[in-house]
């Protein structure tokens, strides 16, 4: 596909978004640079993480220059856990008019992942995932792979989704990150249709081999389709469960050229 240009890729929207992580080396030396050349990608709408040096109004006013619409952001966990940083999460969402704000990220010791870390983050999400509720907003976890660990009879994923309130607290699937640690997309998907509410599509090189510690080279970061996660049954089933917002996150340094062959990719999907 090489011979192929961005422009030729992009001559419809595109029926997913993007999640601008992907892009944040591009965006530290020029953010309407590089948010042109999303543009010319055709994506039309984002997931924010960072304002890089900016503030969050100055940030949307670019993201509305070049006409795409951010529907979620992100918030680390000690924002979520501090009622003070909250209501800056909570400000700042409002200004960039995101209904979602995703955290990716439960604090643990090393690569330990344990029950009292689950614990303590679903008394977190539960409690700041109300406050944002009352506020319009939604709170989604982003699963990262430690989360798939064997607990009992089931797994700590499992502790994490049935202990948090659903009216408060809910998830953003990223199949990368689901299938690394051993499991399956489609099967997760299936056990919990009503929770997971968004979703990050990537793809990982052929061969490389998973663990339980949400780790990875950036570089296996594949162009859909070029990797070994079956993400055409992947799609199918997210639609089936109701998921509107999709984001690739290509979090390789070949993002700027892999990204549009990633949506030529899924434009039959939709």
């Amino acid at each position: 596909m090489a011979f192929l240009t961005v422009s030729s890729l992009s001559q419809a929207q595109s029926p997913v978004g993007v999640q601008l992580y992907s892009f944040r080396e591009q965006f530290a030396k020029d953010v309407k640079g590089t948010m042109q050349k999303v543009k010319d990608m055709g994506i039309t709408y984002c997931e924010v993480a960072g304002y890089y040096g900016m503030d969050a109004k100055s940030f949307k006013a670019i993201l509305d220059e070049y006409g795409i619409k951010p529907t979620g952001t992100g918030a680390g966990f000690d924002q979520l856990a501090d009622p003070e940083k909250l209501k800056t999460v909570i400000s700042e969402a409002k200004i960039l008019g995101v209904k979602t704000v995703m955290c990716a990220w439960i604090p643990h010791n090393g690569t330990e992942f344990t029950i009292q870390d689950v614990e303590k983050a679903v008394k977190v999400f539960n409690e700041a995932g109300k406050t944002l509720a009352a506020n319009g907003l939604s709170l989604l976890y982003h699963n990262h792979g430690y989360e798939f660990r064997s607990y009992k009879d089931h797994y700590l994923m499992d502790e994490i989704i049935t202990r948090t309130n659903p009216s408060y607290v809910n998830f953003e699937m990223d199949i990368l990150w689901t299938q690394h640690p051993g499991h399956n997309p489609v099967a997760w998907m299936k056990k919990y249709p009503t929770r997971w509410k968004a979703m990050h599509v990537k793809d990982r090189k052929k061969g490389t081999a998973g663990n339980q510690f949400g780790t990875m080279d950036v570089d296996n970061d594949m162009t859909l389709g070029e990797g070994d996660l079956n993400i055409a049954d992947i799609i199918k089933q997210a639609r089936q469960i109701g998921i509107k917002h999709f984001y690739i996150e290509d979090e390789s340094p070949r993002s700027l050229e892999q990204v549009p062959h990633s949506i030529a990719f899924l434009k039959p999907m939709f």
